[in-house]
């Protein structure tokens, strides 16, 4: 079958489609001796596909995996960093990444925890990622000071950033004191900082910010099933099929799967 070659490159594991395209742009991908350009086709039965002048080959397309992370504060979701500081690949084993091509679905920012999705499928990295799909996320959030009524409801109306006025959100008060109050968020979208921005907006400042669920999946189902802080679990066969049925990638039609 002939497709993109970053399509390809995704389909493999090597890297989510858009870090394949990252590739693409630098030069270090070839096509039958050819550095490739954004648009290339390849069909991977008959063509040869390099990756910093690596042979890739179909045979060695990786299993998919699907992790669920608690990521902890401090650690930076990307699959490297120049800084040198602790990524959340680090917090998986060695089987699990080498020449696996696994990364985050997204991001939670260094000083935030929580529930962090990886996996190698880049057709569902991009589904999920892409703003179409709004996956509700559910956040724990300590804020310094005392919030009223009235500036959460404004929150769950939506509020102006960045010349832009945010999708209606679930905000709950869990409870409230003088010195703190602490409040369960539920966003469909996912702007960069999104909640540390608004909590500023209305003139405060977030203690703590922890994600505990990613659409159904939540770091504890029970409190006797809860994941602890930097350790991961893999996805059941019922989960995977659920985050693919969202992304549209499993249809059903009168009870089959296309």
């Amino acid at each position: 079958m002939v497709e993109r070659v970053q399509k390809i490159l995704s389909q493999w594991g090597i890297a989510s489609r858009r870090r394949a395209e990252d590739m693409i742009v630098a030069g270090r991908v070839k096509l039958n001796g050819k550095i490739v350009i954004l648009g290339d086709k390849a069909d991977t039965s008959c063509d040869r596909i390099e990756i910093d002048g690596k042979l890739i080959k179909p045979s060695q397309k990786p299993k998919l995996i699907y992790i669920l992370l608690n990521k902890p504060v401090g650690v930076v979701c990307t699959c490297d960093d120049p800084q040198n500081r602790t990524i959340v690949i680090d917090l998986l084993p060695k089987k699990l990444t080498r020449r696996t091509g696994i990364h985050p679905v997204g991001r939670l920012d260094f000083n935030s925890s929580g529930a962090l999705l990886l996996t190698n499928d880049g057709d569902l990295t991009l589904k999920l990622t892409h703003p179409r799909y709004h996956l509700p996320k559910t956040y724990e959030v300590w804020v310094k000071g005392y919030l009223h009524e009235e500036m959460l409801q404004q929150w769950r109306e939506g509020v102006m950033l960045m010349g832009k006025k945010t999708l209606p959100a679930q905000v709950e008060l869990i409870n409230r004191r003088p010195q703190e109050t602490r409040l369960k968020v539920i966003l469909t979208e996912g702007r960069n900082r999104q909640i540390r921005r608004i909590v500023q907006q209305l003139g405060f400042q977030i203690l703590r910010l922890h994600r505990t669920a990613i659409d159904s999946l939540f770091l504890s189902p029970t409190h006797e099933n809860s994941l602890p802080t930097g350790h991961y679990r893999l996805l059941t066969p019922s989960e995977i099929y659920v985050l693919k049925h969202r992304a549209n990638l499993i249809i059903e039609r009168k009870g089959k799967l296309i």
